[in-house]
């Protein structure tokens, strides 16, 4: 049989003999909304707080909002487009939230925002830059001893609207809300120090409760409240399907926006699967496969699912290639996965938290990686390169033999598989 695999923008096809395939693992179908009446419904009820409407209304000063970056599908256009006559007379500015990304591109921005932004805003839009001190502003530290800087431009404002969507992520157990501000718009010493908690084994998917990432990241928004007299904040968390169409709106407070998307997210991304695979090909999807950084989401909900001793087959194009390359160039520079586990105890520096995940995995099981990045480099991060998705999966089921179960996982970098009794092997133990 012949499969549809996606690749950058597109698909590839994959023969497979059907009896060797078990299952092809996607993210759940569910009814999807009249988007622009769906959107305008959440966003003009009550529920007991102000409206979106009315939240303009009370404004007497700057309106920032705050959006994700290229790395993310959040559908901003769409949203921004419905809500243009809404913010008509209004101070409006958009601030990027990269984290610590490059800042986009002038395509990456018509992407991000919309023609809408870039037509009736034009030079009201400004990208994070988490490296450049002289737009950030310090609020001091959590309990965890995580400093706190900010971009200046959101102290600056009267009110905030932040715009996320909400899936399950691998160590902060669910990406959206609180995001939008720690790590969306911190310093880099901000993020580097959070990060660092990822490394504890209570930082994992699905978990919320007891996870140093997001409480860290809980008690930075009390503080930035405190800080800035409770600046009102609209927050306007969507729970997407996997067309990226808007499966559901969740807005208001922000804590509670997010608790709904969190609920409905898992109902939406969490796939139950009767037992682990010898062999799964977990595939990045755009825009996902933005880099292997990013598309390294793909190789964690991949191996929740994969037995020890078994091979992992990443598709993704990485189209920046290997991105940031701290987590690489340690992986590099050691000899082997445990030689990377062993020197991450000492110094911590942002992105070995993806190097500890990655040896981890590599220590039980093979990764294989089918991506445009040189082969040269896929090997020093103990990734076994192909130049295609058909040489990789007949080079797994030779090597597995043929009573080897495979599993396709369709956009691996959403899609969480979840397997009864079976714990999972992506925390490192340091």
């Amino acid at each position: 049989m012949y499969i549809d695999v996606r690749w950058d923008m597109g698909t590839v096809p994959l023969k497979i003999d059907r009896r060797r395939l078990g299952s092809i693992i996607e993210p759940k179908t569910v009814r999807v909304r009249e988007e622009a009446g769906h959107l305008h419904s959440i966003l003009d009820s009550h529920n007991g707080q102000p409206s979106f409407p009315e939240f303009l209304a009370a404004s007497d000063g700057k309106i920032l909002f705050i959006v994700n970056d290229a790395t993310r599908p959040t559908p901003t256009p769409k949203l921004l487009e419905i809500l243009k006559e809404d913010l008509e007379g209004y101070d409006v500015d958009f601030l990027v939230a990269t984290g610590t990304h490059q800042p986009p591109s002038e395509e990456e921005l018509e992407q991000i925002l919309g023609r809408v932004v870039r037509t009736h805003w034009y030079g009201h839009v400004w990208a994070h830059d988490a490296r450049n001190k002289e737009e950030l502003e310090y609020l001091g530290e959590t309990s965890r001893g995580v400093p706190l800087w900010i971009n200046r431009r959101v102290l600056e404002a009267e009110r905030l609207v932040l715009v996320n969507s909400v899936e399950p992520h691998y160590f902060a157990g669910y990406t959206g809300g609180r995001k939008s501000i720690f790590p969306g718009v911190a310093g880099f010493e901000t993020v580097q120090a959070n990060h660092r908690l990822a490394l504890e084994p209570e930082a994992e998917i699905l978990s919320l409760e007891g996870n140093p990432v997001h409480e860290d990241m809980v008690e930075s928004i009390a503080i930035f409240r405190e800080k800035t007299g409770n600046m009102p904040i609209f927050s306007i968390q969507m729970v997407l399907d996997r067309q990226h169409r808007i499966h559901s709106v969740h807005a208001g407070e922000l804590e509670k926006s997010f608790a709904d998307a969190v609920e409905h997210a898992d109902m939406h991304y969490v796939v139950d699967v009767p037992e682990a695979a010898d062999i799964v090909i977990t595939v990045a999807s755009y825009p996902m496969d933005y880099d292997l950084y990013q598309s390294q989401k793909a190789i964690e909900n991949g191996s929740l699912m994969l037995k020890e001793n078994g091979i992992l087959i990443l598709v993704s194009k990485c189209r920046h290639g290997i991105g940031d390359e701290t987590f690489f160039n340690l992986l590099a520079e050691q000899p082997s996965p445990q030689a990377v586990l062993d020197s991450i105890k000492g110094e911590y520096v942002l992105g070995y938290h993806k190097a500890a995940r990655l040896a981890h995995i590599s220590k039980k099981a093979e990764i294989w990686g089918v991506t445009s990045i040189p082969p040269e480099d896929m090997e020093a991060a103990f990734i076994r390169p192909f130049a295609d998705v058909q040489k990789a999966v007949d080079a797994a089921l030779f090597r597995k033999g043929p009573s080897a179960s495979v599993v396709l996982l369709t956009d691996g970098t959403v899609t969480v598989p979840r397997v009864p009794d079976r714990d999972m092997i992506t925390a490192p133990r340091l």
